[in-house]
């Protein structure tokens, strides 16, 4: 009896079916790769075509470029299944009927995907804007079809899925041009408030980065447990928010010591019981 397993039976009996799927495989590989290659290039050209329109901002320039990456990607995915002899009308056949069980396992994806379109059309926040989203805060960095990228301010890279961000309350503190800085100081009970108001007001009179309209707001709002609370509020720049308020809680708290007015801190009172001898 001939003997069935040597090497030369069973490439008699295996090649002629190996020989087609190996040419196949590498010929799906080299599409892929190329595929995936052409993708990136055309998404990267998309981009520095859309940076250079003025009239469509970073933001939307990010998202056509990965929209049209995406695309390729799935246009090189079908492509490589008809290499392996999978009809492209079979192929939609076989998609249409897996339509549901894919959009139930997928729930996430697809809404992140339809959240993105939404950030592009509503614009809840763009490129560059200091943002809180699902509970995170941060600068946008990227907005892709899946997700927006942040940066914290000590520069830590956070994701955020699309649905999270669109589905949650949106903090935009880039949203405007002007933001107001409230600034509230406690002073002791027997210092004088007609004095430290002053000195607060001539504190952010001094600083040329608080804007005059509308007239900075310096009042007494509330009297506390163990201070007199004066508030401040001035409007500035967004840009300049942040180093105006510091530099006036810096400048008052100056000013305050030079002036003798004092910040008192809360005070406790401990009652000690003597057991009778």
């Amino acid at each position: 009896m001939e003997d069935t397993m040597t090497p030369q039976a069973i490439w008699e009996n295996l090649g002629p079916y190996l020989l087609p799927f190996g040419l196949r495989a590498i010929g799906a590989l080299v599409l892929v790769i190329v595929g995936l290659r052409i993708a990136g290039w055309l998404a990267g050209l998309v981009r520095k075509q859309a940076v250079r329109n003025p009239q469509i901002d970073a933001t939307l320039s990010n998202f056509f470029a990965s929209l049209v990456q995406w695309a390729i990607i799935a246009a090189v995915g079908i492509a490589t299944l008809q290499v392996f002899g999978v009809q492209a009308t079979s192929f939609v056949a076989v998609l249409g009927a897996l339509t549901l069980a894919i959009g139930l396992s997928m729930q996430g994806a697809l809404g992140n995907i339809a959240s993105g379109v939404m950030i592009m059309v509503f614009r809840p926040y763009k490129l560059g804007d200091y943002i809180e989203a699902a509970g995170v805060a941060g600068t946008v960095k990227d907005i892709s079809l899946f997700q927006t990228i942040l940066a914290t301010p000590d520069n830590i890279k956070v994701i955020v899925p699309n649905s999270q961000a669109i589905d949650d309350v949106i903090k935009n503190y880039s949203g405007f041009d002007r933001r107001r800085v409230d600034v509230t100081f406690g002073i002791d009970y027997d210092d004088d408030m007609d004095k430290a108001i002053r000195i607060i007001q001539s504190v952010i009179d001094a600083d040329a980065r608080v804007l005059r309209d509308p007239e900075p707001f310096v009042r007494v709002v509330n009297l506390g447990d163990s201070s007199v609370d004066i508030a401040s509020r001035s409007w500035v720049n967004s840009a300049d928010y942040w180093p105006v308020r510091l530099d006036i809680t810096h400048k008052v708290k100056a000013a305050f010591d030079r002036e003798g007015i004092s910040i008192p801190y809360p005070h406790r009172t401990v009652v000690q019981k003597v057991a009778a001898e």
